[in-house]
């Protein structure tokens, strides 16, 4: 498989063959992490920029009676916060929703790369503002939207960022999150995640078995959650 790092970061501007070098060499220390595992936990002080190379994990804002709130996911070719080095302690926590390849990065290598990489800077920065545009598009989602057009919306979303990253195709990608993860993603309970889900399948919408999503009526979904990919900013990319 193509490096998802390289293919989300061209989606933003062109890379020269050498820079995509330096992105491949630098994204090549990877490890495997299990599901439900804290990669950094709010509070501590960070540890250099994570990078998700497989899986998927989230980041996520926990109450004292225990309830939380994810606040977005993290597919592959995504890193958690370019600027961490500048925080004292960690606001939030990333957790691994699924086994994930993740890379640490030092936060010296990405000071040097941004300065000395005006290209790469360049995609990294655009990437970071999409990942603020994302979260605004979320809160949307949880302030205004009803529950089943929450979770159409997630569903288009992902399937765009899928796709740009070469890990889904026109109508279907992995999804490995329980259904407890979408009730904590889109506010709502349990129970009207699931009713909701069975709605979209009632329509002829959606098929989920397992951990694979397939969409049979990529329009009708794009239709009830007034989907659109602008705010993702990957122009002729965005083909969902």
């Amino acid at each position: 498989m193509s490096n998802p790092l390289v293919r989300k970061l061209e989606a933003f501007g062109r890379l020269t063959t050498a820079e995509r070098d330096i992105l491949e060499r630098i994204s090549a220390p990877s490890h495997l992490v299990g599901a439900r595992i804290d990669l950094i936990r709010e509070g501590d002080p960070p540890d250099g920029v994570v990078l998700i190379m497989e899986g998927i994990a989230c980041r996520q804002k926990h109450r004292a009676n225990g309830s939380r709130q994810i606040t977005a996911y993290l597919v592959p070719g995504d890193a958690c916060d370019l600027d961490v080095a500048l925080l004292s302690r960690m606001d939030h926590t990333i957790t691994t929703l699924s086994t994930c390849r993740v890379v640490r990065i030092p936060s010296d290598v990405v000071a040097r790369l941004m300065a000395e990489h005006p290209a790469i800077a360049k995609t990294l920065r655009m990437a970071t503002l999409v990942d603020e545009a994302t979260l605004r598009e979320w809160l949307v989602n949880v302030g205004c939207r009803s529950a089943i057009e929450r979770i159409a919306h997630l569903f288009c979303e992902l399937l765009v960022r899928l796709q740009v990253v070469g890990l889904a195709s026109e109508d279907s990608y992995e999804l490995p999150v329980t259904q407890l993860d979408l009730a904590d993603t889109v506010g709502l309970s349990n129970v009207h995640v699931n009713r909701s889900l069975q709605e979209l399948r009632r329509q002829g919408v959606i098929e989920l078995k397992g951990r694979t999503l397939k969409i049979l009526d990529r329009h009708r979904l794009k239709t009830i959650a007034e989907f659109n990919a602008r705010y993702l900013h990957l122009g002729p990319r965005a083909v969902a």
